[in-house]
């Protein structure tokens, strides 16, 4: 019934979540010898998930380890503000799919209501 009531953005709102947690995990671990970044390819993963895959299939396909620009000695890949600027704007996609899904659940509650 979500899948019908929010449509994509639930999904969306799922799959960012989980990628903030990566970036998270990646900006933690920015001093970590032999660390190895990850990200969500997004429009992948979202893809997937929106043709009928369960979340944790839409994420392993689309889940990539960073190439980074400037190899480090240690092998960590970690570049710290792109970590960073991948973290803001997921951050803002993110309050902004919230935002969305917050005016469906009142438009739902409204219809509920009878106004």
């Amino acid at each position: 019934m979500s899948d019908r009531l929010f449509g994509i953005h639930g999904a969306a709102l799922e799959l960012r979540s989980h990628r903030m947690g990566l970036l998270t995990s990646n900006i933690a671990n920015a001093a970590t010898p032999g660390y190895q970044a990850r990200d969500i390819d997004f429009a992948s993963a979202l893809e997937a998930r929106v043709g009928g895959s369960d979340r944790s299939a839409a994420i392993e396909s689309a889940t990539r380890y960073r190439v980074p620009t400037m190899a480090s000695m240690d092998g960590n890949t970690v570049e710290l503000a792109n970590e960073q600027m991948a973290f803001a704007e997921n951050a803002v996609a993110y309050s902004a799919t919230l935002t969305f899904l917050n005016g469906r659940v009142e438009t739902v509650k409204r219809a509920l209501k009878g106004e």
